[in-house]
């Protein structure tokens, strides 16, 4: 394969295909120079083409809630009373700065994820 922008979907799997063959080859050889160069271009396709966009911020929340095993009540000291952590989850409340910062300090979920407008699907 001619090295060569991807331009196409052809191209792009072509690639990919020629990648797979050259993994594990030496780096600093004609093979391992080979193989970086392609798998830039392949990265590089895949990140225009298939972006992974960002999780909406209240299913990030649920997320970390459910993963470290916590419950409505310990989102209280970061988001307010129940009532507000369930208008939170419910999406009927918007994130505040405040609650922000406290989210992203206590539980450690990133900020940029939290700013973002949430998305309507449950």
């Amino acid at each position: 394969m001619e090295i060569k922008p991807l331009r196409t979907e052809a191209d792009y799997e072509a690639a990919l295909a020629e990648v797979e063959q050259l993994w594990g080859s030496e780096p600093g050889t004609p093979d391992g120079d080979r193989f970086e160069v392609l798998f830039i271009l392949v990265e590089a396709y895949e990140e225009k083409h298939y972006p992974i966009l960002p999780p909406d911020p209240v299913e990030a929340i649920k997320y970390f809630m459910e993963s470290r095993g916590l419950d409505r009540r310990d989102l209280e000291q970061y988001i307010g009373p129940s009532g507000r952590v369930s208008e939170v989850l419910n999406r009927k409340r918007p994130l505040t700065l405040t609650m922000i910062r406290k989210l992203n300090v206590g539980l450690g979920i990133p900020a940029e994820i939290l700013i973002q407008s949430p998305t309507h699907s449950e």
